[in-house]
């Protein structure tokens, strides 16, 4: 379960900025909207929220921080070797950030254990790592590593509360690998439910990130290919079926007029792989059944049926879902229907959650979210993205019309627009 994400210095981010999916009081929507994790019974959850923002404020750098906390834990002690740079940018527009650190820490559930993980770095090393873990509530710092530039080496301490070859693994760890992905890669059983959580729990994407080809794969299995159609049908698409086949890729089905030299990569990169075709199975008035090309759907058909697949998923297996930019190519009641399927114990039995950014406001109101799932991002005159929640302003509980206040300027976040010069007269 995610608890709270704190990140400083990167992008766009100058300061220390939290984004927290704790519950905040009020009753509103509780049964539906929020949960109580067995590990921390006395800390309720919210099962989404939604962050709003002008183009350019941010919202998408907020994202981009998780991604790569995720992608640096997985990635650092496996796919990097000794030089290789670390995917991080400070903010750049100041004298003295640039030379600074990017901070990120993850406050999370996994195994009913609490942890409290973070680490600062630069492109080029590892500065600070620590994590802390709460079994039975109970603080225990396992491990922390600071990097002592007068001497060029780091410091580590370990508690007893950690076991396991903490020598070797120290001794193995890069300068440009965290050590909790070294000792996780070495097998440390103890640090591997904070390592998967990472790896397994949190499902960072943006939704052209997902190809039809995940759900099309389920779709060969009749009973997860029932699940599909019935999410499908239930948020009112009128398809009747689904054919999928499979064949071995053959380069002459490659166009005439395609470039030689993209023939030659495609060829390469696709020899010995198999081709999926989707058709779609639509039914007339008269019950005449007629298949579609995939390609021939809109592009929100292909855009939802891409993620059917992996949103089922999400919600079967309790999974962290962050998606930037839900509303693209979607109807209103469609981003509707998929953030109510969160809300809902009968469509999310393990308690997934759903963080995701969006431009679209006909959500933005208190039957659908509770006030402190609702967050805000915008820029100050430096160019620094600040992140702050709707319980900010205590807006009054199911009086206080949220998408008339945001519209209308009461929470920031909206873009500042200008009369265009070339059109003044």
């Amino acid at each position: 379960m995610f608890i709270e994400f704190t990140v400083k210095n990167y992008r766009s981010i100058k300061e220390e900025q939290v984004f927290s999916m704790v519950k905040a009081k009020g009753e509103e929507l509780e049964a539906t909207n929020t949960f109580i994790p067995e590990a921390i019974t006395n800390t309720p959850l919210l099962r989404s929220a939604v962050i709003y923002g002008a183009n350019a404020a941010g919202k998408s750098n907020l994202i981009r921080a998780l991604m790569d906390m995720e992608a640096i834990v997985r990635n650092s002690a496996s796919k990097s070797q000794e030089g290789d740079s670390l995917p991080v940018t400070p903010f750049l527009f100041d004298d003295l950030t640039p030379d600074e650190p990017t901070e990120f820490e993850m406050i999370f559930i996994n195994e009913g254990v609490k942890f409290q993980y973070g680490f600062s770095l630069n492109s080029e090393k590892l500065l600070a790592e620590w994590l802390i873990a709460y079994p039975k509530g109970r603080a225990q710092r396992w491990f922390s590593r600071i990097f002592d530039k007068d001497n060029n080496e780091y410091d580590y301490k370990f508690s007893d509360y950690l076991s396991g070859a903490k020598s070797v693994w120290q001794n193995a760890t890069r300068s440009n690998a965290l050590f909790l992905s070294t000792a996780v890669q070495l097998n440390s059983e103890q640090l591997k439910p904070a390592f998967n959580w990472f790896k397994d729990k949190l499902r960072p994407s943006n939704v052209g990130g997902w190809g039809p080809g995940y759900t099309a794969s389920l779709c060969e299995k009749e009973k997860s290919k029932k699940q599909i159609l019935d999410f499908l049908q239930s948020a009112d698409f009128n398809i009747h079926d689904i054919e999928i086949e499979t064949e071995k890729f053959d380069p002459n089905t490659l166009p005439e007029d395609f470039p030689e030299v993209l023939k030659e990569k495609i060829t390469k990169e696709m020899k010995g792989k198999e081709v999926i075709d989707i058709r779609t199975v639509h039914k007339t008035k008269s019950g005449k059944l007629i298949p579609l090309d995939f390609s021939e759907e809109s592009d929100g058909t292909q855009k939802f049926f891409s993620f059917a697949g992996p949103w089922i998923d999400i919600l079967e297996k309790g999974y962290i879902l962050i998606v930037d930019e839900l509303h693209d190519n979607l109807h209103p009641k469609m981003v509707k229907y998929l953030v109510n399927l969160f809300h809902s114990s009968k469509t999310n039995p393990k308690n997934a959650q759903l963080i995701f950014t969006t431009h679209e406001t006909s959500i933005l109101n208190q039957d659908v979210f509770r006030r402190d799932q609702i967050w805000f991002c915008e820029k100050d005159k430096s160019q620094a993205t600040t992140v702050y929640p709707l319980t900010d302003f205590s807006p009054r509980k199911d009086r206080e019309n949220i998408e008339l206040g945001y519209l209308s300027g009461r929470y920031g976040a909206l873009p500042f627009i200008k009369p265009c010069k070339s059109a003044e007269v």
